[in-house]
């Protein structure tokens, strides 16, 4: 947040002539009026399939800038997506827009990347150790991107980006209530949110020097699961030294 717009049109933008601005992001790269109808046809077509590839370019490009360099600017992100400043402001009208669109990208990746194999009848701490690690994978190959986002998005609109695996994590949270494998005195919904919160703070640890990476999903897992186990029988209370005994 409190970053200072950069301004999409500049003496050294290159402009592209098939760039019609837009709001959707994928219809950009289609001349005005061109349609798709019999007017337009195969030209308005490969125009369409154009700005789709460069759409992708673009996120591509900036889900691997953001990731090592979080500072990097638009027109550096335009550079090495191989587009003008005029073609990525056209499908991204602001620096926000592109952040949320590598979120997206970013999200969408962790979710089909494979966890590691376990059993569909496996208990449900079994399935939380294997999501831990998949998610923690994911994180560390976006580098320094988790701890990006979370400055310069919203709370709320972050979280309302990783609606997948929030859905993944609700249900599998569902399911170890259901079976007695996570306890069930607390909110669902808090325990959904306990689990997101602490890995994207070890994202920040990992980020600031303070906890090694290879020890990160390790931590998350000895942090997790016993903050989700049903609480068991209550120790008795520790009596300070000189009180008289409780009466039994």
């Amino acid at each position: 947040m409190g970053r200072v717009a950069e301004s999409p049109l500049d003496a050294n933008a290159a402009v592209d002539p098939f760039v019609a601005p837009s709001t959707d992001g994928l219809s950009a790269g289609v001349v005005a009026g061109s349609g798709d109808g019999p007017a337009g046809g195969a030209p308005s077509r490969r125009r369409r399939a154009d700005a789709e590839r460069n759409h992708a370019a673009i996120v591509e490009a900036a889900l691997a800038l953001f990731a090592e360099r979080p500072e990097a600017t638009m027109a550096e992100v335009a550079a090495a997506a191989g587009v003008g400043r005029v073609t990525l402001y056209a499908h991204f009208p602001s620096r926000q827009a592109l952040v949320e669109a590598v979120v997206d990208r970013a999200v969408a990746e962790t979710v089909a990347q494979p966890a590691e194999e376990v059993p569909p009848d496996a208990p449900a701490g079994e399935a939380l150790r294997a999501m831990v690690r998949r998610s923690w994978r994911a994180l560390h190959r976006f580098g320094r991107l988790s701890a990006m986002v979370q400055r310069e998005l919203e709370p709320e609109r972050l979280r309302d980006h990783h609606g997948p695996v929030l859905d993944e994590v609700d249900a599998l949270v569902a399911r170890g209530q259901a079976d007695g494998s996570f306890r069930s005195d607390l909110p669902r919904g808090w325990l959904v949110t306990t689990i997101y919160s602490l890995v994207h703070a070890a994202a920040d640890e990992v980020d600031a020097g303070r906890l090694d990476p290879a020890e990160a999903a390790g931590v998350l897992e000895a942090t997790l699961l016993p903050a989700l186990a049903p609480p068991g029988p209550q120790p008795p209370p520790v009596r300070p030294p000189g009180a008289p005994p409780t009466a039994q």
